[in-house]
């Protein structure tokens, strides 16, 4: 998922230096979007994970 979010990342960098504007806000508010999805599961993960090994 990280991956995804530097992709379009990327993407919209190379947008704006080009001028597309409305391309480059778009991808940037996609990449935006995976990117937070991405730190939500990794929390996620983290907290399940120290559970689970607490309880160990």
């Amino acid at each position: 998922m990280l991956k995804w979010s530097l992709a379009f990342f990327l993407i919209a960098i190379v947008a704006a230096i080009f001028g597309f504007t409305g391309i480059a806000a778009g991808a940037a508010s996609i990449a935006k979007v995976i990117f937070f999805i991405f730190v939500v599961l990794w929390l996620l993960l983290l907290v399940l994970g120290v559970t689970i090994f607490k309880k160990n």
